[in-house]
């Protein structure tokens, strides 16, 4: 982590050394503009006033052409200022995801939020301080979908992790490649549901794809044209042909005009997104990958007669780049003369039919990439942490000095193993003392490790299983469910889960703890041994120190616990997990530090 931290920091200091020069660079270019302006306005009055009109026009043509060159340098200086300013902010995100302030990035998720998934909401997948906020760099609406769906619809093959770990580490390595692609898609607006702009690439508008179409409405404008020359030259009678054709070309317009206005302005809101898309695969087709996963992906992304995705964007962007401007005057006069809604039409169709029904898997593609890029920010940052070894079969769960990845600068680190017959571990102790901690500590790294990259620990391997938790319950006013009603919804679920044999890993949290000792303690005695079976493994904390005895009862359950101690009439905790039962309480102590005094009698 050190070394991430000062490869940070030395991009950082480039970056703002690299903005400073571009910001010199840019007045420079703002100041040498106005001098050409002036010296050529003054220059050009100067000549007009001695009446040599051949050097005004040599004086407009020159400075003209200067001036128009320096605003194409201060365009680029401009747009690679923007490109820096990026690059630095990625960096200074970087820095504060290794200060742990990374929960102070502004995308965390939130609409993924969902309290039917089997675990998402208990292991703080999503929403404030959640996984997603610490490690997402997507900024395509299809790359955060895919962050998504690798934290929250793990695969069932260990082939397509393994491919996966490699992908990670392989793009962990490529710390300048992840920047620059991030960098790219975070230049341009905010990224936009590209469901309408698949619609739009898969239909078709057969009338603009006829031969004879294309034909007679290119053909019009030319004659228009021919017309027009020959009226200035011969303005009776040809000045009235003109008008007509005019007046033709203004009616053919109105034709289908609303149709063809709404196909026009789909690909025209997407513009921004195109162009990043542009530049993102710019930066992705350019890479050799060591990883074969990656290299597939890229090499998806060709088409026929060796074009890539890229170079058929490009076409793309050209193309919309020219409608962007509809709604000026000067393209209402050149449509009305040249027919621009239906020649752009018609090179739209041309791009559609050729390439239209990739355009999809291109875009997923390129999510593919970003959300492999968020998780190799982890491979990179913690490379103290350990890549999972994975396996099919019976479940098992074996870990050494496993932390919270999301408490990576504070986490305390535990080992934790299950070994049949022995498939639940009940946790007890007092409260504070770290038990629904190692819940979610267990949970959230199994998620990484399905996702494919590494994991808090020092070693760690695990079977394929289903997560399923239920920790965070509460009231639901709307469907007039109470909490503890919500959580045996909850359990129904991963019991119908057991029943149905899928491999499980369970983590309840205070069981029942919504209903009186006596049923809570017959019911999580009775929930236990329903879930002592042979595809299960799962945690069970528990303030019930009595369910502690199934230990003597059942070769299934193994028991562990989390203490406190006191010091100068202060409560600690070293949150370290033993084994046995817990023997120590602290609900009084804790109750007096909050200033409640409370009698025996």
């Amino acid at each position: 982590m050190k070394q991430a931290e000062e490869r940070y920091i030395e991009r950082i200091e480039r970056y703002q050394s690299l903005i400073s020069e571009q910001t010199r660079i840019i007045n420079l270019i703002s100041n040498i503009r106005l001098i050409v302006f002036t010296i050529g306005a003054g220059l050009g009055i100067y000549l007009y006033v001695k009446k040599s009109y051949g050097l005004v026009v040599f004086d407009i043509i020159l400075f003209s052409a200067l001036f128009i060159a320096l605003m194409v340098f201060h365009e680029r200086y401009f747009n690679k200022k923007k490109h820096s300013i990026t690059l630095l902010k990625i960096n200074e995100d970087s820095l504060k995801r290794i200060h742990g302030e990374w929960n102070t990035f502004t995308d965390d998720g939130e609409e993924f939020i969902d309290d039917s998934h089997p675990y998402s909401q208990d292991l703080d997948i999503f929403g404030k301080s959640s996984l997603f906020q610490f490690i997402n760099t997507a900024s395509t609406y299809l790359g955060r979908l895919e962050l998504r769906d690798l934290l929250t619809s793990p695969t069932k093959r260990v082939e397509e992790i393994s491919a996966r770990q490699e992908a990670v580490i392989d793009l962990a390595q490529r710390l300048d490649w992840r920047q620059k692609y991030m960098a790219e898609g975070m230049n341009h607006s905010k990224m936009l549901d590209p469901e309408a702009l698949f619609s739009w690439a898969s239909s078709m508008e057969r009338f603009y794809r006829k031969p004879l179409v294309i034909f007679a409405l290119r053909l019009i404008p030319i004659i228009t044209i021919v017309i027009g020359i020959s009226a200035y030259i011969d303005p009776e009678p040809r000045y009235y042909s003109l008008i007509a054709m005019l007046l033709i070309q203004f009616i053919i317009l109105r034709i289908n005009a609303k149709k063809r206005v709404r196909a026009l302005e789909v690909a025209s809101k997407y513009m921004a997104n195109v162009k990043a898309y542009d530049k993102m695969l710019g930066v992705l087709e350019k890479e050799q990958y060591n990883s074969p996963y990656l290299e597939s992906l890229k090499n998806s992304l060709k088409v026929d007669k060796g074009q890539t995705a890229g170079e058929q964007i490009q076409k793309l962007v050209k193309i919309v780049d020219g409608i962007s401007n509809r709604h000026s005057l000067f393209y209402v006069l050149f449509n009305i003369l040249f027919l621009l809604d239906y020649q752009f039409i018609f090179e739209l169709e041309k791009w559609k039919e050729k390439s239209g029904g990739n355009l999809k898997n291109w875009l997923y593609t390129i999510g593919k990439f970003e959300g492999l890029a968020s998780l190799a920010v982890l491979q990179h940052d913690y490379p103290e942490w350990t890549m999972p070894e994975l396996s099919e079969g019976i479940p098992s769960f074996t870990a050494e000095e496993m932390g919270h990845p999301l408490l990576a600068n504070s986490s305390v680190a535990n080992d934790l193993k299950f070994e049949f017959p022995e498939n639940i571990l009940l946790i007890t102790g007092s409260n504070m003392s770290g038990k629904s901690t190692l819940l979610r500590t267990s949970g959230i790294n199994l998620v990484l490790a399905y996702a494919g990259t590494v994991v808090c620990a020092k070693m760690f391997r695990c079977s394929l299983m289903e997560i399923y938790t239920c920790m965070r319950v509460s009231d639901n006013l709307e469907k007039n469910i109470s909490s503890f009603y919500a959580e045996l919804l909850r359990i129904k679920m991963i019991v119908k889960a057991v029943e149905e044999g899928e491999n499980i890993f369970f983590l309840l949290d205070e069981i029942f703890k919504g209903t009186n000792s006596i049923d809570r303690h017959t019911g999580a005695k009775a929930l236990i041994k329903k879930l002592s079976q042979e595809k299960t493994l799962g945690l069970i904390s528990t303030h019930d120190l009595e369910l502690g005895d199934l230990e003597k009862e059942s070769d299934k359950v193994r028991n562990y616990h989390f203490q406190e101690y006191y010091e100068n009439d202060e409560i600690h905790f070293d949150f370290k997990l033993r084994p046995g039962v817990s023997k120590t309480r602290n609900a009084e102590f804790l109750m007096k530090m909050a200033g409640i005094e409370f009698s025996a009698e």
